[in-house]
């Protein structure tokens, strides 16, 4: 019997955040910097204390891109403000999503 063919799976987009932990309210767009390495803001509640703010900015960006939370995960940043997210298997679009929310038209 031939062996089946992995599933196929969508893309994977890394999206570079700045946390803005301790926020009145919870909020993803703007942009932080200037030119090619602006990145897109996510303001979340949560303190910075054992994850919190970190686990809360995955949810935030999740929800703003319309994505499952298991779909979004932290690749780098763990303890910076400056974080690089990953989106796995993400829906097409998802690239615009995010720079619409970045520069202020999403």
């Amino acid at each position: 019997m031939p062996a089946r063919p992995a599933p196929e799976s969508g893309p994977t987009v890394r999206v570079v955040v700045r946390v803005r932990p301790g926020a009145s309210r919870t909020k993803v767009g703007g942009r932080y910097g200037e030119g090619p390495d602006a990145r897109l803001v996510v303001a979340v509640s949560a303190r910075a204390v054992d994850g919190a703010a970190n686990a809360a900015a995955l949810a935030a960006l999740a929800a703003a891109l319309g994505v499952r939370p298991r779909q979004v995960r932290l690749a780098s940043g763990a303890t910076s403000r400056d974080k690089t997210i990953e989106i796995v298997d993400a829906p097409a679009g998802t690239d615009d999503r995010v720079r619409a929310l970045r520069d202020g038209s999403g």
